[in-house]
């Protein structure tokens, strides 16, 4: 699993590869936290989210949005993402976690939010390929 920061015109864009959805999934949440603050300490607890939706893109959204309201909240850089995505009685589930790093001291760069401009989740003959934009 791996993914890539890219520019995109005010805002930045995660694109990211891996073997199956779950790793898609954690790819592109490492991706988020790198677009937040380039050196990560070891230190944080972890800490888990469940979160449902009615497709794989509206579940990335919401799983990446829960990540922004985790930081917000805990006042932690969410890093090291773990995620198990499955189809579960026609909705999506991710469950999730995450090394929580206090934000306190890091000068992490802010990611207002996430966006569904130009979010892609797919499947290929390597594996995985997701894109999504964040605005700062």
């Amino acid at each position: 699993m791996s993914f890539e920061l890219r520019d995109h015109t005010a805002d930045v864009a995660v694109e990211a590869t891996a073997a199956d959805c779950s790793g898609l999934f954690g790819a592109v949440a490492d991706g988020l936290a790198a677009a937040m603050c380039e050196s990560i300490p070891a230190d944080g607890e972890r800490f888990s989210v469940t979160v449902r939706a009615e497709s794989r893109e509206a579940l990335l959204f919401d799983y990446l949005d829960q990540l922004i309201y985790e930081r917000d909240v805990r006042a932690v850089l969410p890093v090291d993402n773990r995620a198990d995505v499955r189809e579960d009685d026609d909705e999506w589930v991710v469950d999730a976690s995450a090394r929580g790093v206090p934000l306190q001291g890091l000068g992490a760069r802010e990611v207002k939010a996430v966006t569904y401009s130009e979010m892609l989740v797919e499947e290929t003959d390597e594996g995985w390929h997701g894109y999504v934009v964040f605005d700062v």
